[in-house]
Parts: C-alpha cells; sequence; structure tokens
C-alpha cells in the first residue's frame, strides 16, 4: 500500500517504500512513536539518541519505540539557536553589506583623498569628481560598518565553540590572504618606483606578522591599521570565549568593555587605552548586542547596552570627522556622518531581527568573498595604477577598468589562495580546527 497512511496508536504512520515514518509534528505526539521499516532501512542504534534505545523485531520487521512526549502547550519553545532555525542559518545579507563597506573605502580613497605632496589624478580628486567626491568623501565610515559587522559575526561564529577553536579559524581567515596582499603589494611598489619602494626586507617581514604596529613598524599599506583592532577585539573575546559563552557573560563583556571605553581617555594609561579601543569599541560591541538580539530578541538589556554603544559612537565621531577632513582636505559634516552611522546601526537591527527574503541569496556569500582580499589589495596597488595610467584615460573609464581589475585579482585571490590554503591549514591544525560539539 505505497503512500497510504494507517493510525498505528496516537501517531499517524505513513507507510511508504518499505519505511513507515511518525507524522505528527514534534511536541504534538501524544503516545509512543513507533519507526517501522525493513532491517536495512531502520537507523542503527549507534546513530540513533539515547532517547531511541528500545527496539522490538518482528519477522523481517524491525519497531523503534521512542518515548512518549506530553501534549503540553505551555511548553517552551524551541531555542532561536537550534541547527536549522532561521536564527542559526547564514544571513546572507551580511556578505552584501561587508562588499558594500569595501566599496565605500574604495570609492573614499580612489575619489576624495587628497592628503598628497603630489596628486595621485595629476589634480586634486575635487577637479577629477566634482559631482562625486563629496560623497566619496563619507566613504571612510565603511569602516565603522566593518566593525559593526565584525562584532556580530565574531560573536555568531564563536557561539559554543572552544577558545582553540576561535583562535586557529581567526588564524586561517586572516592570514593566506593578507600574507598575498603583502607580498604583492611590495612587488608593485617595487616594480613601479624601479626598486626604490622604500620597503625594507625587515619591514616587510615584520609585517608578514601582522604586528607591525605594537612592534613600532610603519604598516606596508595604510589600510591594515584596522586588522590591529580587529586583533585586540579578537583577544578580548577569545577570553569570554574560554570561559564559555552565554548570553549573561557576554552582555557583561560588552557593558564593562563600553565601559571601559568611555574611562579610557580620561585615566592616561596606554595600556588600557590599546585595550579599550575607545574609536572602534562602540561598533565592535555594537555589532555583538545585534547578534544577542538576533539570537534571543530584543530584550530590555540588549536595547539598554546598544544605545549606550550607538552614544558613544556618535560621540567618537567628533574626533573622527576631523581626521578625515585632513585626508579629504575640505570640510565634512558631522550631522551627515551621523546620520550614515546610525543608519549602519538601523539596517543590521533590522537584518538582525527579520532578513528580508530578497536579501537571502546565496550570490551575496560569493560577493562577500571578494570583500577581504579587495580592502587589502585596493590601496596602494590601486594609487599606483591610477597614478602611472591617467594621463591616458578618461577618470571614470580608469576607475572603471581599475575596479574591474581590482574585483577579479579579489576573486583569484579567495579561490587560490584562501581556500586551498584554509583546507592545507585546518587539516594541519587537527582538532584545534574542528568545532567543539554545541550543547
Amino acid at each position: 500500500m505505497p503512500g497510504r497512511a494507517r493510525r498505528h496508536g496516537s501517531s499517524r504512520i505513513k507507510i511508504g517504500c518499505g519505511l513507515a515514518c511518525a507524522a505528527l509534528p514534534p511536541g504534538r505526539t501524544r503516545g509512543a512513536r513507533t519507526w517501522v521499516g525493513d532491517r536495512s532501512s531502520c537507523p542503527q542504534p549507534a546513530t540513533v539518541p539515547a532517547a531511541y534505545a528500545r527496539y522490538r523485531r518482528v519477522g523481517s520487521m524491525v519497531t523503534l519505540r521512542t518515548p512518549a512526549v506530553p501534549d503540553d502547550s505551555s511548553a517552551a519553545p524551541p531555542s532561536l539557536h537550534q541547527a536549522g532555525s532561521p536564527r542559526s542559518r547564514r544571513l546572507h545579507s551580511l556578505d552584501g553589506l561587508r562588499l558594500l563597506a569595501a566599496l565605500m573605502v574604495t570609492a573614499f580613497h580612489f575619489c576624495a583623498f587628497d592628503n598628497w605632496s603630489s596628486h595621485r589624478w595629476g589634480v586634486a580628486t575635487a577637479q577629477v569628481f566634482p559631482v562625486f567626491q563629496p560623497i566619496a568623501s563619507y566613504g571612510w565610515l565603511g569602516v565603522e560598518l566593518f566593525f559593526l559587522i565584525s562584532g556580530f559575526v565574531i560573536c555568531m561564529s564563536c557561539w559554543g565553540r572552544s577558545a582553540a577553536h576561535f583562535a586557529v579559524g581567526r588564524l586561517i581567515r586572516l592570514y593566506p590572504a593578507y600574507w598575498f596582499a603583502v607580498v604583492f603589494t611590495a612587488t608593485v611598489m617595487f616594480c613601479t618606483r624601479h626598486g626604490n619602494s622604500g620597503f625594507t626586507t625587515r619591514r616587510i617581514l615584520i609585517n608578514l606578522t601582522m604586528l607591525q604596529q605594537p612592534l613600532g613598524v610603519r604598516n606596508i599599506d595604510p589600510t591594515y591599521w584596522t586588522l590591529w583592532a580587529e586583533l585586540r577585539f579578537y583577544l578580548l573575546f577569545a577570553l569570554v570565549t574560554a570561559v564559555g559563552l552565554t548570553h549573561r557573560r557576554v552582555l557583561g563583556f560588552c557593558a564593562a568593555w563600553l565601559l571601559a571605553s568611555a574611562a579610557a581617555p580620561y585615566l592616561g594609561n596606554a595600556l588600557l587605552t590599546s585595550l579599550a579601543m575607545p574609536s572602534a569599541t562602540p561598533f565592535f560591541a555594537g555589532g555583538i548586542l545585534l547578534y544577542l538580539m538576533h539570537r534571543a530578541g530584543p530584550t530590555p538589556a540588549v536595547c539598554l547596552l546598544l544605545a549606550a554603544s550607538w552614544l558613544l559612537a556618535q560621540d567618537q565621531l567628533h574626533l573622527l570627522v576631523p581626521k578625515a577632513e585632513v585626508s579629504v582636505g575640505n570640510q565634512l559634516s558631522w550631522p551627515v556622518s551621523l546620520t550614515v552611522v546610525t543608519a549602519f546601526y538601523l539596517i543590521l537591527m533590522s537584518l538582525a531581527l527579520k532578513e528580508p527574503a530578497f536579501l537571502d541569496r546565496r550570490w551575496l556569500a560569493t560577493a562577500g568573498s571578494l570583500t577581504f582580499p579587495l580592502y587589502l589589495l585596493h590601496e596602494k596597488p590601486g594609487w599606483e595604477a591610477i597614478r602611472l595610467i591617467h594621463p591616458l584615460m578618461p577618470p571614470w573609464a580608469l576607475l572603471a577598468v581599475l575596479m574591474a581589475t581590482l574585483l577579479t585579482i579579489s576573486w583569484l585571490v579567495h579561490h587560490y589562495v584562501e581556500q586551498p590554503a584554509a583546507r592545507t591549514l585546518r587539516k594541519a591544525s587537527g582538532a584545534y580546527g574542528r568545532p567543539r560539539p554545541r550543547g
């Protein structure tokens, strides 16, 4: 009787292709459920949870008895972070936002940055892009969007995992593309400057460690400054991960870190300021809190700390905007900067609470994979390309060709550097490269 359903006790059993399966929804089975099927299709004891330990063989059939589940409508709902739930799947929209942040920073450097003794476009960017330059001048805020997304993603990826797995995962994620970028940028500068790049062997080797800033060595590429901020964030969050992540502990960490970032400028302690990172912590902590909102909903404590994060972020803009003005050579608006940052918070909050179906697209994951290589590779090599080629092409045509080239190189780096290196390093890392069982 293929496909025909019949009642077995109080559970409905659908018989077809030699296998019968319980068809009632979880939590609504009043009596015992029975798995009936031929011996080859029945789950083996080693693969069945302890609750499914009772078997009864009848002829060529095997019956699997499971405990009855009470029909209690007041039972607590399943965790928001269960496997297969909407809260545990990848948010593809975050990949799209990461690419947007990288493009904002790229536009800032190519179309707005003007702090040069000799202009890369031959004249000021405001003359080359008179309409777009005022817009691109706010592209530096893409870094703040990066920090928000980083807080969200790092907290999400750490949940239920060991500190060792977190550390190995971060090393595998960052270093292969970074090593390539250091060598690529040094090579481009050496070739275009006819050996006068100013990069000594010592400087290149120390940059390969990603610890050049605490060691007092200049970055090969100016964009690398954000990596030291990320590494400090990872170090602090790894300490919480080592204890074990819970909602309450992560809330406590965010509260303490935000408090330290607010107090550090007034205490004059260099170590505290370095770890508290007043200019970056509001955004990292904001991302963490948005993940907690995604995981458990907008609880009062999360909302209160998220508001504190935003308040500290807007306060930091009073220091960040003047620095950006030096880079672009004209005045920037603090209200416009605050509007952009607030939009970042609101967009991430809406995605944390419910990602729209039209943004759940797998191709965004591919777009997001280009972000890190693009960010690492664009600045100095891009400026050299502009310096050498701008007399030969119209500005917008050069910009289009340059961006297409950088995105292509980023795709190649992801597929032929990051992915193979990640597979090799995960295999070499053994148990430390595998997640700790959740539970």
